[in-house]
Protein backbone atom coordinates (compact mmCIF):
# COMPACT_ATOMS: atom_id res chain seq x y z
CA UNK A 1 0.00 0.00 0.00
CA UNK A 2 1.42 3.77 -0.88
CA UNK A 3 2.21 5.64 2.15
CA UNK A 4 -0.10 8.73 2.14
CA UNK A 5 1.87 11.58 4.50
CA UNK A 6 0.28 14.50 4.09
CA UNK A 7 -3.31 16.62 4.35
CA UNK A 8 -3.29 20.05 3.55
CA UNK A 9 -6.98 21.80 3.65
CA UNK A 10 -7.83 24.51 1.03
CA UNK A 11 -9.56 27.13 2.72
CA UNK A 12 -11.85 29.42 0.13
CA UNK A 13 -11.08 32.75 1.59
CA UNK A 14 -13.27 36.34 0.88
CA UNK A 15 -10.07 38.45 1.62
CA UNK A 16 -6.80 36.69 0.45
CA UNK A 17 -4.56 39.53 1.87
CA UNK A 18 -6.46 39.60 5.12
CA UNK A 19 -6.50 35.92 5.17
CA UNK A 20 -2.20 35.55 4.86
CA UNK A 21 -1.74 38.30 7.33
CA UNK A 22 -3.44 36.93 9.86
CA UNK A 23 -1.83 33.20 9.63
CA UNK A 24 1.36 34.47 9.47
CA UNK A 25 1.35 37.77 11.88
CA UNK A 26 -0.96 35.97 14.04
CA UNK A 27 -0.40 32.37 13.54
CA UNK A 28 3.33 32.33 13.09
CA UNK A 29 2.47 30.24 9.73
CA UNK A 30 5.19 31.27 7.19
CA UNK A 31 4.75 31.40 3.14
CA UNK A 32 5.68 28.44 1.24
CA UNK A 33 4.31 28.68 -2.41
CA UNK A 34 2.16 31.07 -3.32
CA UNK A 35 0.44 32.05 -7.24
CA UNK A 36 0.14 35.94 -8.27
CA UNK A 37 -1.23 35.77 -11.64
CA UNK A 38 -0.58 39.87 -12.50
CA UNK A 39 0.95 40.26 -9.54
CA UNK A 40 -1.76 39.92 -7.32
CA UNK A 41 -1.86 37.22 -5.07
CA UNK A 42 -4.70 34.91 -5.76
CA UNK A 43 -3.51 31.67 -3.72
CA UNK A 44 -0.71 30.42 -1.19
CA UNK A 45 0.66 27.70 0.97
CA UNK A 46 1.82 28.60 4.51
CA UNK A 47 3.54 26.21 7.01
CA UNK A 48 4.10 26.36 10.50
CA UNK A 49 6.32 23.34 12.48
CA UNK A 50 5.51 20.70 9.81
CA UNK A 51 1.85 21.76 9.24
CA UNK A 52 0.45 23.34 6.59
CA UNK A 53 -2.83 25.08 5.02
CA UNK A 54 -3.71 26.46 1.51
CA UNK A 55 -5.42 29.66 1.56
CA UNK A 56 -7.30 30.74 -2.07
CA UNK A 57 -9.21 34.07 -3.26
CA UNK A 58 -12.61 33.04 -3.64
CA UNK A 59 -14.20 34.26 -6.66
CA UNK A 60 -17.91 34.20 -7.55
CA UNK A 61 -17.86 30.45 -8.51
CA UNK A 62 -16.89 29.04 -5.09
CA UNK A 63 -20.28 30.14 -4.22
CA UNK A 64 -21.79 32.69 -1.26
CA UNK A 65 -19.59 33.17 2.06
CA UNK A 66 -22.18 32.11 4.51
CA UNK A 67 -21.56 28.69 5.73
CA UNK A 68 -18.33 27.70 4.04
CA UNK A 69 -16.16 25.33 6.62
CA UNK A 70 -19.79 24.99 8.76
CA UNK A 71 -19.34 22.26 10.58
CA UNK A 72 -15.72 21.48 10.02
CA UNK A 73 -12.80 22.27 12.37
CA UNK A 74 -9.36 21.97 12.08
CA UNK A 75 -7.04 20.84 14.59
CA UNK A 76 -3.35 21.48 15.07
CA UNK A 77 -1.25 19.43 17.58
CA UNK A 78 1.46 21.62 19.31
CA UNK A 79 3.83 20.92 22.36
CA UNK A 80 2.46 23.36 24.43
CA UNK A 81 -0.84 24.79 24.14
CA UNK A 82 -0.43 27.68 27.14
CA UNK A 83 2.82 28.24 25.29
CA UNK A 84 0.72 29.11 21.78
CA UNK A 85 -1.75 30.46 24.01
CA UNK A 86 0.34 32.89 25.17
CA UNK A 87 2.30 33.64 21.59
CA UNK A 88 -1.01 34.58 19.94
CA UNK A 89 -2.09 37.03 22.30
CA UNK A 90 1.15 38.93 22.68
CA UNK A 91 0.30 39.64 19.09
CA UNK A 92 -3.07 41.26 19.67
CA UNK A 93 -5.81 37.61 19.39
CA UNK A 94 -8.48 38.32 22.19
CA UNK A 95 -9.39 33.96 22.96
CA UNK A 96 -10.33 31.99 26.02
CA UNK A 97 -7.58 30.44 27.96
CA UNK A 98 -6.91 26.92 26.94
CA UNK A 99 -9.39 24.64 28.18
CA UNK A 100 -8.94 20.28 29.22
CA UNK A 101 -11.38 18.30 27.06
CA UNK A 102 -12.83 15.09 29.11
CA UNK A 103 -10.51 12.87 26.60
CA UNK A 104 -7.09 14.69 28.02
CA UNK A 105 -6.39 17.32 25.94
CA UNK A 106 -5.90 20.75 26.73
CA UNK A 107 -7.24 22.94 23.49
CA UNK A 108 -7.82 26.31 22.91
CA UNK A 109 -10.24 27.48 19.46
CA UNK A 110 -10.59 30.09 17.68
CA UNK A 111 -11.89 31.25 14.56
CA UNK A 112 -10.41 32.61 11.61
CA UNK A 113 -11.10 36.11 9.63
CA UNK A 114 -13.18 33.96 7.55
CA UNK A 115 -15.12 32.08 10.21
CA UNK A 116 -13.00 29.05 9.67
CA UNK A 117 -12.97 27.15 13.11
CA UNK A 118 -9.75 26.92 14.60
CA UNK A 119 -7.71 24.51 17.74
CA UNK A 120 -4.86 24.46 19.02
CA UNK A 121 -4.04 21.01 21.35
CA UNK A 122 -1.59 19.29 23.16
CA UNK A 123 -2.24 16.61 25.40
CA UNK A 124 -2.66 17.81 29.14
CA UNK A 125 -0.91 16.17 32.17
CA UNK A 126 -3.93 15.56 33.59
CA UNK A 127 -5.23 11.76 32.89
CA UNK A 128 -8.42 11.67 30.22
CA UNK A 129 -11.45 11.05 32.26
CA UNK A 130 -12.94 7.12 32.18
CA UNK A 131 -15.71 6.09 30.07
CA UNK A 132 -18.34 6.94 33.24
CA UNK A 133 -17.09 10.79 33.85
CA UNK A 134 -17.53 11.45 30.18
CA UNK A 135 -21.02 9.87 29.91
CA UNK A 136 -21.82 12.54 32.51
CA UNK A 137 -19.92 15.41 30.71
CA UNK A 138 -22.33 14.44 27.74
Amino acid sequence: MTPVRELVPLLMVQDLAVASNFYRNVLGFQFTGRWEPGGQLAWCRMERDGTAIMLQQAEDEDGPADGRGHGVTFYFHCDDVDAFHAEVTSHGLNISSPELAFYGMKQVFLSDPDGYSICFQSPSSVPAASDAESDCLA
